[in-house]
């Protein structure tokens, strides 16, 4: 699952509808903010919320606000009055220091509770338990980072997130966006410290797939119009592979704006096309000898009519390969999505952007 962050007062009520509707239409169904309330304006604060929150209820989206115990007198309510919050839109809160188990254990009544990741242990997670926690309405959330070489190890972050998720609860990770990046560093906000130079959709799937951890959120507020494309391809379970190619035949722009399938039984050097394959033997299909190239990690190819019965067979290689007078160099893989190729795995669709 996906969501996004959203900072209060950093953007006029129109951009973040927009933003929120958008993001929705891509699989976002969770908006992450801060409630950790600055001194010198705490009325507008609380109007930008209930403004947040009226746009999410409306969209369908939940809000999880990150609060410290000093929030609730800027918000102008009590701990005890919680559920207040809902009637603006927050559906859930994230606490860290300074609250108590049976303070916790009683926000948990009244709606969704957010712990920091990070800190949770066996001791903690029994104390809450016998101040009356309702487990099924607790998520663990790791922390963003925005100071480089401050993110975590992913070495540590997956073991951490096989305990939590033994444990019975949700783990939530942040992975940066690409377009507008937080201040006052700008540096992005990640979880993990590899992700932050990272591209926003590998990063994602890296967490999902291979880093035990059920939802990212996206903590910088913005990301690019083909990251956006990504996940939205996405929703139909399609990685969208952004490349660069050479100039087309009408035979080969055919092949390559087809909608891909690995097949079932992986090559270890190449990403076999099925959909090429099955597209070729329908038929006579004319794929002439191109001057002879390397083929490089992330090269995309289409094997030529030297190959016989493999002719038109579209691949995207793995490793690094020797030229192949038989095999036709079309294009690259961008360096920033080599990493989504890891992640096409037996059965999966994938796409380009031609």
């Amino acid at each position: 699952m996906l969501g996004i962050s959203l900072y209060l007062g950093q953007q006029s009520h129109d951009e973040l509808e927009a933003y929120i509707k958008k993001m929705f239409s891509a699989g976002c169904r969770t908006i992450f903010t801060s409630l950790h309330i600055p001194e010198d304006d705490p009325a507008l604060y609380v109007s930008e919320l209930k403004k947040l929150g009226e746009v999410a209820t409306r969209i369908g989206m939940d809000i999880i606000a990150d609060l410290s115990p000093s929030s609730w007198h800027h918000l102008g309510l009590q701990m005890e009055q919680a559920s207040e919050l809902r009637a603006w839109g927050v559906t859930g809160l994230r606490v860290d220091y300074g609250f108590t188990p049976t303070q916790i254990a009683n926000l948990s009544k009244q709606m969704k509770v957010a712990l920091n990741a990070s800190t949770i242990d066996e001791r903690f997670l029994t104390e809450l338990t016998n101040a009356g926690l309702h487990i099924h309405r607790v998520e663990a959330w790791h922390n963003f980072y925005p100071r480089p070489e401050t993110g975590l190890d992913d070495q540590w972050f997956e073991k951490r997130n096989k305990w939590l998720q033994s444990q019975g609860l949700t783990v939530v990770a942040f992975v940066p966006g690409d377009e507008k990046l937080r201040g006052p560093l700008h540096k992005g906000l990640p979880t993990i410290e590899r992700h932050r130079h990272q591209s926003v959709f590998s990063a994602y799937l890296e967490m999902t797939n291979e880093l035990h951890v059920d939802k990212v959120c996206i903590g910088d507020p913005g990301i690019k119009e083909d990251t956006l494309k990504q996940f939205t391809y996405y929703q139909d379970d399609v990685i969208f592979v952004r490349c660069n190619h050479i100039d087309l035949t009408k035979e080969e722009s055919k092949l390559l704006k087809m909608n891909h399938r690995n097949r079932m039984d992986p090559a270890r050097d190449v990403i076999r096309s099925e959909t090429s394959r099955f597209y070729a033997q329908k038929g006579r299909i004319d794929i002439k000898p191109r001057p002879i190239l390397p083929r490089p990690k992330g090269a995309i190819t289409i094997d030529n009519n030297h190959y016989g019965r493999y002719v038109g067979e579209l691949q995207v290689v793995l490793r690094d390969l020797p030229p192949d007078a038989k095999v036709n160099v079309i294009g690259y893989v961008s360096a920033e999505d080599l990493p989504l190729l890891k992640m096409i795995h037996p059965g999966q669709s994938f796409s380009f952007n031609v």
